[in-house]
């Protein structure tokens, strides 16, 4: 997904269990959706905390922030509540979401996987497991306007970049 694509509509599970969808979410607002790779791992919990952090400065100017990620919700819940987000969590557990915005990784992850379910019993096959899961979404925000237009793309491993190039945008366009 590219700035000035049309973002798909989506409907997905939050972590509170209420389906949500890009349409919906828009209605209230500008959307600032970014998909991170796991729920709790360092760089995954810097990047939600900071855009928790800058909560009131997205308020301000009518933007709403929303996570995504392929955890599954109980895990997406878990996370939320651990860390007191204020904003919706999104389980898109099947990645098809994240296919859909061009953020998914490649299929060497499925080649994997289908290893893994071979030999599930094993260790290492647990760990190779982990690793797919972090590295199953590459780490990337969108601001989308209340058309569904994607107006900035945001791609780094630096949790901070996210949520200030995001705002950054927003403030730029008011």
């Amino acid at each position: 997904m590219r700035t000035g694509q049309t973002a798909p509509d989506f409907r997905l599970p939050d972590h509170e269990g209420t389906t949500r969808s890009l349409s919906e979410l828009l209605a209230k607002g500008p959307v600032v959706l970014f998909f991170y790779p796991a729920a709790n791992s360092p760089i995954c919990t810097a990047e939600a905390c900071h855009f928790r952090d800058l909560g009131r400065s997205f308020e301000m100017l009518g933007a709403q922030r929303v996570g995504i990620s392929t955890d599954a919700t109980d895990k997406q819940s878990h996370f939320a509540l651990q860390r007191s987000f204020d904003f919706p969590l999104l389980a898109d557990s099947d990645a098809s979401v994240a296919e859909q915005f061009g953020v998914r990784r490649g299929s060497w992850f499925a080649r994997r996987r289908r290893k893994k379910e071979i030999k599930s019993r094993s260790s290492h096959a647990a760990q190779r497991g982990i690793v797919r899961q972090l590295l199953s979404v590459k780490r990337t925000t969108f601001v989308i306007d209340r058309n569904r237009v994607v107006r900035l793309v945001v791609t780094s491993e630096r949790a901070h970049v996210h949520a200030d190039r995001a705002l950054d945008y927003l403030r730029y366009l008011s």
